[in-house]
This record gives C-alpha cells, structure tokens and sequence, in this order.
C-alpha cells in the first residue's frame, strides 16, 4: 500500500526555534503560525496555515486577527479551531469566519480539525462543508493508544473517513492527521515506533490517497509528552514521506503492538542531524504552560495567559488533536 500522496506537510506547535523554521529540516512545507509576524520567517518554498482558535464568529476580534494575513502570498488558510465542541462552538459561528475570510482573503482555505464526540469504533463528527462553508476538514483518529485493542488499531483510520463521509463531507476535503506523539500526561497515547507510523501512512493512503495536505501531530509537546521533534526515527520516517520517498509500508501483521513501557523506553533524542535537535529540547522543556487539556474547546484567549517565549524559542499556542 501506498502512503498519502500530496505536495503540502504541516506538523503542529513550536515550529520556530531561533527565527527559523525548524520542521523544514525533515520537509515540512507547511508552517503553524499565529502571527503575522512570522512570516518573515518563513524559508522560500514554506506556505503558512495560521492558528485562529476562534469559533464566536465575526467578531472585531476576529477581524483583528485575520486581518493583518490577508493579502498575503505565503498564507495558504487560516486553522479557525481545534476539536471544536459542538456544544460549545455553533456552526453558524464557524460559518460566518469561514464565509468572511473567503470573502475578504479569496483563495485561502479554511480549516478545522474535528471532534469525534462518540468512541473509536464508533466515530460522530458534526461539522460538515454544509453547515459552515469550510473547505477542509482534519481527522485524527490514533491508532496507539491504550483504548484500542492490543494498543494498535489501524482500523480505526478508515472507520473516521467512512463517518465523516456518511454525514456530507467529501473524501477530496478530508485532511490525514497523522499520530507523532506519545506519553507524559497523556499516557494512553504511546508513541509510535518507526515501522508503526509506516504502517498508519499506508492505511491512511488507503483511504485518503490525495488529500490536500496532511498533517504531523505534533512536532512540538504538550505536556510532558514525547513529540515528533524528539524522535530521530520517527523524524526519518517523516523526511522520508514528505520528500516524496517514503519506504515501502510493512503489513500491518507484521507490526508489533506497542506498550506504553517499551514505548517510552524506546525514545531517542533529538536527531544530531537536525539543525536545531537541541534548541527543540529546550523548546519542548519550556512548553508546559501552553498546552490545551485533551478533549476541549479550542480557545486561544484561554492560552494567552500561558504563553511565553521560552529561552531562545517562539512558542505558538499547542493544538490539543487527540481522539
């Protein structure tokens, strides 16, 4: 099988160590910002989705935030919310920003990644290109984790795209979220092993083979979490898929189920290769304050208070995408 085949790689939080774009190092091509600011900083060829966390709809904050991006080449959309509740976040709402911003910035995407409000098995999302106007929609059901059989589940992927096609979206607007994480205060997670993430992008190109971008989750960690940026082989893997040259997928039985023990365990640090490995080791140290609990509503105002600039790194508020 084949891994998801598309020209844009995006992977979530602490993407900028130092001024500089640390993902581009393992191809990441598509930068989480939230401020404009940070498009000086971007490298040539590097497109930006810029963070929002804001489902109240046309606000004059919302006009704030938005504004100082539009116009803007090196914008390819705007990331409205995280796991928004529908509980919480209306559709209306959400319809409203995605409406402005095609209005007053044609040609940028909008983009959530959603809730599942039911179990692994049984996947319910909500929000749909109907009911709010946005043009693509993320996935992120991760396939190692404790609440699965034998701590792996690939099956769990296809079952997500089959649930959120059945309610109206189009498999052209459905956007991977790959899981890179694992560990700390979310212990359930367990990081993949090299070969386990081989395995959920050939399950993912089974079902979504072309998707407008894919997505990493999550470069930088949340809290107390082992992340992409300290993985050397899991940053291998990644490198290897965004250059376009991803290695041939083992089948899943021939991947070993992982445990939370012999995961943790297995964790290398930061490549030596990579440009930056050590300053994303003290990014990732200083990075407790800004992360957003497992499950809740996206809201950036929530995170301000906790956002610093930590040593010589700029830290962006963390998207807290787990299933």
């Amino acid at each position: 099988m084949s891994e998801p085949n598309t020209s844009l790689h995006y992977t979530a939080n602490g993407n900028f160590v130092n001024g500089q774009y640390a993902p581009g190092a393992d191809g990441f091509n598509l930068a989480d910002i939230s401020s404009a600011s940070q498009l000086s900083e971007l490298p040539s060829g590097v497109k930006a989705l810029a963070y929002l966390g804001m489902t109240g709809g046309v606000t004059a904050s919302f006009e704030a935030a938005v504004e100082p991006f539009i116009g803007s080449s090196q914008v390819y959309g705007f990331y409205l919310a995280d796991e928004p509740s529908p509980s919480a976040a209306t559709a209306a709402n959400l319809k409203a920003e995605s409406d402005w911003i095609h209005a007053n910035d044609p040609g940028a995407k909008t983009f959530i990644v959603e809730e599942n409000s039911s179990g692994n098995l049984t996947p319910q999302y909500y929000y749909t290109p109907a009911n709010t106007d946005i043009d693509l929609f993320g996935l992120d059901p991760y396939p190692i984790q404790t609440n699965v059989p034998n701590n792996y589940d690939l099956n769990i992927i296809p079952l997500a795209v089959q649930s959120a096609e059945s309610i109206g979206i189009p498999h052209q607007d459905l956007v991977p979220v790959y899981q890179a994480f694992g560990g700390g205060s979310y212990a359930s997670y367990i990081l993949p092993t090299a070969a386990q993430e081989q395995a959920i992008l050939s399950e993912w190109g089974s079902v979504l083979p072309n998707p407008a971008f894919d997505y990493a989750y999550s470069w930088g960690a949340q809290d107390g979490d082992t992340p992409l940026s300290q993985d050397s082989a899991l940053q291998q893997v990644f490198a290897a898929h965004n250059n376009g040259g991803g290695a041939t997928a083992q089948s899943p039985a021939s991947v070993q189920p992982a445990s939370a023990a012999t995961a943790s365990s297995s964790v290398k640090a930061a490549s030596p290769n990579s440009e930056f490995a050590n300053s994303i080791a003290l990014l990732n140290g200083n990075n407790m304050g800004a992360h957003l609990a497992i499950g809740s509503a996206d809201t950036l105002q929530n995170l301000t208070s906790g956002l610093k600039l930590a040593a010589a790194a700029e830290l962006q508020p963390n998207r807290a995408v787990h299933s």
